[in-house]
């Protein structure tokens, strides 16, 4: 028998359940108060949730959303491009031998992306990213779906809810490597005497 749920102990519900439909990651560090409530009834939230049809995740790195199983084959045009920028900031942070893991302590400024289109030019026009006036947009579509926040003049802070985007980094970094292990070397040839 499952406990009951008693709505007038989940004074956030309406702002809860808006922020998250909405398509919103819920972070931590840019939602505290949402966050705090989300926590303290976790399990109530997630019952109600799924009894509503919406399949809430919570990380503990410390963001939540609603999970929609859509395969692969319709991610939109906003995904790749959002998927490509932050791929490509952590692989230009990782060859500066910043630790991953701490990408909410960088600033993603005017040189971070002058400096990305330098050095990924091609790969960038070829998504239709080629000029900085083009990232600066989707770095505000990434605020509106709370994988940024604006610091104003200063550029962007990343958010918790982008280690979707580096598992998905660490696992094609970590397959490519294990593929590169495996290369068949050709067969050994006998001496002929």
């Amino acid at each position: 028998m499952t406990a009951p749920l008693y709505l007038h102990k989940l004074p956030l519900l309406g702002d809860l359940f808006a922020f998250l439909n909405s398509g919103k990651h819920l972070n931590r560090m840019a939602e505290p108060q949402l966050w705090a409530e989300l926590e303290r009834e976790q399990d109530a939230y997630q019952r109600l949730f799924v009894s509503l049809g919406s399949a809430l995740r919570i990380d503990a790195r410390g963001f939540a959303w609603f999970h929609v199983d859509d395969a692969s084959s319709n991610v939109s045009k906003t995904t790749r491009q959002l998927a490509l920028l932050f791929m490509l900031i952590f692989e230009f942070q990782a060859d500066l031998g910043l630790h991953l893991g701490r990408f909410t302590d960088w600033l993603v400024d005017g040189a971070l992306l002058d400096a990305l289109l330098e050095k990924n030019r091609l790969l960038l026009e070829a998504e239709g990213l080629g000029e900085r006036e083009q990232l600066e947009p989707l770095l505000r579509t990434a605020s509106n779906y709370g994988f940024a926040t604006s610091e104003g003049s200063s550029g962007w802070r990343i958010l918790p809810a982008v280690f979707r985007y580096l598992d998905r980094f660490e696992a094609l970094t970590r397959t490519a490597s294990q593929n590169e292990e495996v290369i068949p070397q050709p067969p050994a040839t006998k001496e002929v005497a």
